[in-house]
């Protein structure tokens, strides 16, 4: 086989790799990220991703999926269809770890009304933090909203905790990532990126 056609077999196959089904979109310290994902029947698109790092270790790798991407939080809190928040962990936590950093995300981003009125959804989500225990590296939490369903959970594709109805709840969970105070201000501007 010729040189010039080898080179031509093989990138045909880089191209067949790259635009194939299941082709990664992105790809962020090892972690491949699709460029959609099935949620609630409908297929979402990767609006952003990022590394949300804690001084200068690694914690996890954070993707928003919308049913069309878009930069404003106020347009995503508002849209029809489901919606997915995806995280990859990058180093072991525990559960008490990991839900104390979501309720410090909720409190810095919500006021006491707000909270108020969501305090069972609360509730309801720091059962599951318990039920977690430890996660470990290389875990993925799956943070969707089904529309008619409710924010449904996922830990390495199955199903944990209740499914919580309020689209109130889901969009105050969106507000740690991406709300007025973040827990990380660059992966904010990641996640809405819309690239």
């Amino acid at each position: 086989m010729n040189s010039f056609r080898f080179k031509g077999l093989l990138a045909g196959f880089v191209l067949a790799c790259a635009f194939g089904q299941g082709a990664s979109a992105a790809e962020i310290s090892g972690v491949k990220l699709d460029d959609s994902v099935k949620v609630g029947g409908k297929e979402l698109k990767l609006n952003g991703f990022g590394m949300r790092q804690k001084f200068v270790a690694k914690v996890y790798v954070t993707s928003l999926y919308l049913p069309e991407k878009s930069t404003s939080l106020p347009d995503i809190m508002k849209m029809d269809g489901p919606r997915r928040v995806a995280l990859v962990l990058m180093r072991d936590l525990t559960s008490d770890d990991f839900g104390d950093a979501f309720m410090n995300g909720l409190n810095k981003n919500l006021d006491n009304k707000e909270k108020a009125r969501i305090v069972t959804q609360i509730s309801k989500f720091g059962e599951m933090f318990a039920l977690l225990q430890v996660l470990k590296k290389g875990d993925v939490l799956h943070l969707d909203w089904i529309p008619g369903v409710g924010t449904q959970c996922e830990f390495n594709g199955k199903k944990i905790g209740e499914v919580v109805p309020d689209i109130e709840f889901y969009n105050a969970i969106l507000r740690i990532w991406m709300g007025e105070h973040p827990v990380d201000t660059h992966l904010k501007t990641a996640l809405l990126s819309g690239k």
